[in-house]
């Protein structure tokens, strides 16, 4: 047995197509787009021009540590030099105010002199990069130049001191040593022989060691090169200004630009709930999208899209109707259920009329059955005659209806006959409100009236209201073969979708595939008509016709008042299995 409600399997899509979806979503937020590359190019612009007159001039130093022997190769300059120290050094105030006093800058411009001037270590490297920024060329290495002789000459008044202070050290303990080695030796010239001028001598000898040990290290340090560095490569001034210039930046800055625009495009979409592309409605759905309906270029015209000034719809409606007479699950018993997700259901029955015009043209006897009974209007919008085929609702017995109907409840026998045009004609059964419509939607007649599909070659459309909106759909899934989503991809969500086909699963029902169209003429981009969380569309006017409900006060006592707690609501026990 072949088990025909069993809900379509996600349709496969490999990486490639999945990563080009994606790539088409976040094209889809052109404003986000838009904004990024506008911030970009702003930026551009703004490097462009504040760089313009910006000029760079470079002076570069090669350190070296004090030698008493230049061409000694055991003498490493890194382990005598802290070239990190010495960058700091160099970017002091004390350097700057040396060079102020040289390039004549007032205290006023002190600020600004250091502000212009960028000190770098090349790696692994003794040099020290002076990079100067001034808004003229000959001012950049005038300046850049000025640094760096400011700095070695600190450098080289601060080795100075530092050798002075050693050989001062060494003077003030050689000197007492000294005086008393000159005592020592008039005290032998005075001594006679004999073990006491033995003993002065060996004191004598000790003290000329310690006084010709200070006299070397004074001679030592008083014969080093305290030669700070020497400028390799001195500031000249720039031939043009710094920076990438105005052509360059607005590159730049589209580029930069575009990635923030695509970065805050793809954390919409992460964060967007609605499908943005018809992938997302499948794989929420479980099921194909069997087409996509284009702009109606008309702003809204009659349900019937056959004959009208835009061809391209009607062809789209021939298109899903093809493809639904051939998917097995329909095929057999071809029942059809339309439905929307919420809100307005104006599509809906617009692709529920359309499709029951494509099957008739293809010679099929179509019925078409209103079961929206909270709203109905097919009956005014569709060019209809009274038909000669009620049949299906009669009681054993009973009269045949007449062009008014003569039944309270609906379906009251009454059968109309919509003309398609060149598509030829269909049935049309039309819906009247009920005072209770959940048992009208689930009586006998209701079963009787969608079991005409099980006549040779015909069909059943359904038309039932959103099914997130009221439950009246979920009382006719499992009656039909299939159900049809009709919905705005931007104004539902990916759980609505998602929850909708859980329903109908529960319901004992399968999702065939789903109707994409665009925003309806006057909604909000986003949501539906009137809103997503908006109440429904306040219900017409009941006609003369319509029954008025029973209150307790116009009852009779032998008359039933719905709702009064006295009546029972059948409920549908749905089997649970595979499906």
């Amino acid at each position: 047995m072949i088990e025909t409600n069993r809900p379509a399997a996600a349709p496969a899509e490999d990486e490639p197509d999945l990563l080009r979806d994606q790539f088409r979503q976040l094209l889809r937020y052109r404003r986000l787009l838009g904004a990024g590359i506008g911030i970009g190019l702003l930026g551009g612009v703004y490097l462009g021009v504040s760089t313009a007159d910006t000029y760079v001039a470079t002076a570069d130093v090669v350190l070296r540590a004090p030698t008493d022997d230049p061409f000694n190769p055991s003498l490493a300059p890194d382990k005598a030099i802290n070239i990190g120290s010495e960058r700091q050094v160099a970017l002091s105030s004390s350097i700057a105010n040396e060079a102020a006093k040289k390039l004549g800058v007032s205290a006023s411009g002190f600020a600004a002199l250091r502000s212009g001037l960028q000190v770098t270590n090349p790696p692994q490297t003794m040099v020290l990069r002076f990079t100067y920024t001034a808004s003229s060329p000959k001012e950049a290495a005038k300046r850049a130049n000025a640094m760096t002789e400011a700095y070695l000459l600190k450098r080289q008044e601060a080795l100075d001191v530092t050798r002075d202070k050693m050989v001062k050290g060494y003077q003030d303990q050689r000197d007492p040593v000294a005086k008393n080695l000159d005592e020592l030796v008039k005290q032998i010239n005075s001594m006679p022989a004999g073990p006491a001028r033995d003993a002065a001598y060996s004191s004598k000898t000790d003290l000329q060691s310690k006084v010709n040990t200070l006299n070397s290290n004074i001679a030592k340090l008083q014969a080093l090169d305290m030669t700070p560095g020497r400028v390799t490569s001195a500031a000249t001034p720039p031939p043009a200004p710094d920076g990438p210039g105005l052509p360059m930046s607005l590159a730049l800055g589209a580029a930069v630009g575009l990635a923030l625009g695509l970065l805050a495009a793809w954390v919409r979409l992460v964060f967007d709930p609605a499908p943005r592309s018809e992938g997302d409605v499948a794989r929420a759905l479980r099921a194909p999208v069997l087409g996509y309906l284009p702009r109606d270029r008309t702003g809204g015209g009659p349900l019937l899209a056959a004959g009208e000034a835009d061809p391209r719809l009607a062809e789209e409606y021939r298109s899903v109707a093809f493809r639904l007479a051939y998917d097995s699950r329909f095929a057999d018993r071809r029942r059809l259920l339309v439905v929307a997700p919420r809100g307005s259901s104006e599509t809906a029955a617009a692709v529920a009329v359309n499709l029951g015009a494509s099957f008739a043209e293809t010679g099929k006897d179509v019925l078409l059955i209103e079961a929206d009974l909270r709203t109905p209007v097919l009956a005014s919008q569709l060019p209809t005659d009274a038909g000669g085929r009620p049949r299906w609702s009669q009681q054993p017995g009973a009269p045949a209806a007449t062009g008014r109907h003569a039944d309270s409840e609906w379906p009251d026998g009454r059968q109309l006959v919509v003309d398609a045009g060149e598509s030829g004609s269909f049935d049309l059964i039309p819906g009247e409100r009920a005072r209770n419509v959940p048992r009208a939607l689930t009586s006998a007649r209701a079963t009787r009236l969608i079991s005409e599909a099980d006549s040779p070659n015909s069909t059943v459309v359904v038309l039932a209201p959103p099914v997130l909106s009221y439950a009246d759909a979920l009382a006719l899934v499992d009656r039909v073969d299939g159900v049809l989503v009709v919905c705005d991809p931007r104004a539902v969500h990916r759980s609505d979708l998602t929850r909708i086909r859980e329903l109908i699963s529960g319901a004992g029902g399968t999702v065939l595939g789903a109707v994409l169209h665009a925003p309806l003429p006057g909604e909000k981009r986003g949501r539906g008509k009137g809103g997503k969380g908006a109440a429904p569309a306040a219900a017409p006017a009941p006609s003369p016709r319509t029954p008025q409900p029973l209150t307790r006060e116009t009852a009779e006592p032998e008359q039933h008042i719905p709702g009064d707690g006295t009546d029972t609501v059948a409920l549908r026990t749905v089997r649970m299995g595979r499906r």
